[in-house]
């Protein structure tokens, strides 16, 4: 079993005994989303795999605070706030600015991109390099930056 499937699922049980009901719900939520595309895709997800599947949870919770905000909701605000902490503890440490913008040369330099057309092949590269790691979207803009100026 992946790793960080392992640690879902202890972290499940310890949750009940605690009796910690929003930790509980939110940890469940992840592990039906990862069983989701287990069933959908027939296969056994592996930690990398996992780490798609909390990002892309991520990003979601980040989507859905920003619509809140816009709506004034403080309520739902909070409890995607807490959602979001709760799969962030099972995504590896944010890379720094820095840090992206070094991996995102080495990968210009593999691929030997020279134009748009090259994205493609970039995206490929950084892809399981970073991801978790790094928000995509934000990627793809630095991406599209370098390569079009």
């Amino acid at each position: 079993m992946a790793e960080i499937k392992q640690r879902l699922n202890d972290d499940v049980k310890t949750a009940m005994r605690n009796r910690d009901r929003e930790r509980l719900g939110t940890l469940r939520m992840i592990l039906a989303a990862i069983k989701q595309r287990e069933v959908d895709e027939r296969i056994t997800l592996d930690d990398t795999q996992i780490l798609m599947v909390l990002d892309k949870m991520a990003k979601q919770h980040r989507d859905s605070i920003a619509q809140f905000e816009q709506a004034d909701r403080s309520d739902l605000v909070e409890k995607e706030n807490r959602e979001l902490a709760i799969v962030q503890s099972y995504l590896p440490a944010q890379l720094s600015d820095v840090e992206i913008q070094a991996i995102l040369k080495q990968a210009i330099q593999e691929s030997g991109a020279v134009s748009m057309q090259d994205m493609g092949k970039v995206m490929a590269i950084l892809k399981p390099k970073l991801q978790g790691r790094a928000d995509m979207g934000k990627i793809s803009g630095l991406v599209k930056a370098q390569l079009a100026g």
